[in-house]
């Protein structure tokens, strides 16, 4: 399976957080699975620690990059192609940062990993469990 993680499961599987179930931490763990990860979550992060949504933000970036190279993720580069697609997506779903994942995943044909309902309106692929 190929997956990118939304920014959300990102962090939840970095920290052990128990808001990601099971079976998708074992998704992610499965080594048989090619596992992405976007610099769009890095954007996120860093841009939701700097407004305060997110205390721990800073500590959790440096994590992350570590974790993820371990891990064997791979990094997906962020191109003109994933911005138009992201650009051409529908509304009414209107988070940049859902979009541009979304637009990565439909580009480089990834399915998403992600709690959230509402990538379903972008036309992305999305599991969760």
């Amino acid at each position: 399976m190929r997956l990118l993680l939304d920014t959300h499961v990102l962090l939840w599987w970095v920290t052990d957080d128990r808001k990601l179930p099971r079976p998708c931490a074992a998704w992610i763990e499965d080594r048989a699975n090619d596992i992405a990860i976007s610099p769009v979550s890095a954007y996120e992060i860093r841009f939701k620690a700097l407004k305060g949504l997110l205390p721990h933000g800073e500590a959790a970036i440096e994590a992350i990059g570590r974790v993820a190279e371990q891990a064997g993720f791979v990094s997906l580069p962020l191109t003109w192609a994933h911005a138009l697609a992201a650009g051409a997506l529908p509304l009414p779903h209107r988070d940049p940062f859902d979009r541009l994942l979304a637009g990565q995943a439909i580009v480089d044909g990834y399915t998403l990993l992600a709690a959230d309902a509402a990538f379903d309106t972008l036309g992305a692929p999305r599991v969760w469990s």
